[in-house]
């Protein structure tokens, strides 16, 4: 007992609590103050780095070059991942690039043979986490969704025009034909990838199946069909 009272008073049990405070010291002090020079962005989310809300430009090429560094006149975007920071998140203002769908209005479009279509369409589209299209997407588009819907529902338009068959292709070609058409003016106008173009819907509009009707009046059944068709 004398000697354990001796280990714990003078010399020794200051040694000990200096030994321990340092412990504690590396051990949580120092990690919990490196954290405040780390930012992990989730994935689906990018961080787009901003001094007094204006975004920053990378105005020279980094030292060492990352996959991901972009290039001189971008701006500094984080990408999803554990990146270290200086001095804290608020430089930083997430911009949401997970993938979102918007409904064009119904469209009554006419083909090069003059049959008459009613289209239902929507798309998927999401922000591009680079410097220029994050750039291009916070600054210059008033309204992102209403600019690409436009430019879509435009190609869909010329694409239907175009057609002399009967009847239009079948969804998911049309679909195709439609995306190739615009995804390169959306992500120049708007800054956004569209991801798909999907047609969720076609039939003769009303004008033309009374058209039709009236123009096989000779064959009486055929036109009652058809006007029934309408109601």
């Amino acid at each position: 007992m004398d000697m354990i009272l001796t280990m714990l008073g003078g010399r020794s049990m200051s040694g000990l609590l200096k030994t321990g405070t340092a412990i504690l010291t590396v051990l949580l002090v120092v990690p919990a103050l490196l954290r405040l020079f780390v930012v992990t962005v989730d994935e689906g989310w990018a961080a787009i780095r901003t001094r007094n809300g204006k975004p920053i430009i990378r105005n020279r090429l980094q030292r060492r070059p990352a996959r991901d560094g972009g290039a001189v006149g971008e701006v500094v975007v984080l990408h999803p991942g554990t990146h270290g920071t200086f001095p804290l998140f608020y430089w930083y203002r997430l911009v949401d690039v997970r993938c979102r769908a918007t409904d064009l209005p119904v469209r009554e479009m006419t083909g090069a043979s003059g049959r008459q279509h009613r289209v239902h369409a929507s798309f998927e589209w999401r922000p591009i986490p680079s410097g220029r299209d994050l750039r291009v997407f916070e600054l210059d588009v008033v309204n992102v969704k209403e600019r690409a819907s436009n430019i879509v529902g435009a190609a869909l338009r010329d694409i239907v025009r175009g057609l002399d068959a009967p009847e239009l292709p079948h969804n998911d070609e049309l679909s195709a034909f439609v995306l190739a058409a615009c995804s390169e003016e959306v992500r120049r106008a708007c800054g956004v990838d569209v991801v798909r173009v999907m047609i969720t819907g076609d039939a003769l509009t009303d004008g033309y199946l009374l058209a039709g009707a009236l123009r096989e009046s000779d064959r009486v059944s055929a036109g009652v069909a058809a006007l029934h068709a309408i109601n």
